[in-house]
């Protein structure tokens, strides 16, 4: 169940599902050259880059423990608010653009079923573009206490792989973790009509933790 803290994060941080493919060859690769390296000079001077990959590597698939806010709808997250749109069927859209920075690990905004995972083909142009709408994309539908909530994770320039962890019919907790999207991205959460965003352009999202709407 989501309960509310003062502190928004836990001591434990593990890393994200679906991170393998980046993350064990570029560790490997690191591991074998700190091991070569006190026995040759080219291995020494290949240590250093490797390292820092692979050092950046697990700072980008970090998936650190949330304590779930309460509210009818959280962050799905984190990121910096990029727009906030009133849709022509009453929905406002929340897009939240997701740096290389953040975790990028996507939770549930609320509690509910799926009722749909689409996988959508499309481009690979940066996240931050009016374009990006038309990149490849994963489109979830949660049937929840509102009625169908519609969720957008979009790949970026860089994120070319969506990882949803969970199938059509499942039902999920609010804050669950539902997916991945590698390196910098967008999600897109459509608010039902009538329920007011409580956050703005350009302020910072945490998933699981920042409140979108207002009572």
């Amino acid at each position: 169940m989501p309960h509310s803290s003062s502190s928004a994060h836990s001591g434990r941080v593990r890393l994200a599902r679906g991170a393998s493919p980046w993350l064990l060859p570029t560790v490997a690769t690191a591991a074998v050259s700190l091991a070569r390296s006190r026995r040759s000079g080219r291995w020494a001077a290949a240590a250093v880059p490797a390292t820092a990959l692979a050092a950046g590597m697990l700072w980008f698939f970090r998936d650190p423990e949330r304590q779930i806010t309460q509210g009818r709808v959280i962050a799905p997250a984190d990121g910096v608010v990029q727009s906030i749109m009133p849709w022509k069927d009453g929905r406002t859209r929340v897009a939240i653009f997701m740096s290389p920075l953040n975790v990028h690990v996507n939770r549930a905004p609320l509690a509910g079923t799926v009722t749909s995972v689409e996988h959508v083909p499309g481009g690979y142009v940066p996240a931050f573009n009016k374009e990006s709408e038309h990149n490849e994309r994963v489109v979830w539908h949660f049937d929840t206490e509102l009625g169908d909530i519609e969720m957008v994770q979009i790949a970026g320039a860089v994120a070319r792989r969506i990882v949803p962890y969970v199938p059509q019919g499942s039902k999920v907790e609010q804050g669950e973790r539902i997916g991945l999207i590698r390196f910098g991205s967008r999600v897109d959460l459509y608010l039902p009509e009538g329920v007011d965003v409580a956050v703005e352009v350009g302020q910072a999202t945490t998933a699981g933790v920042t409140r979108l709407d207002r009572d």
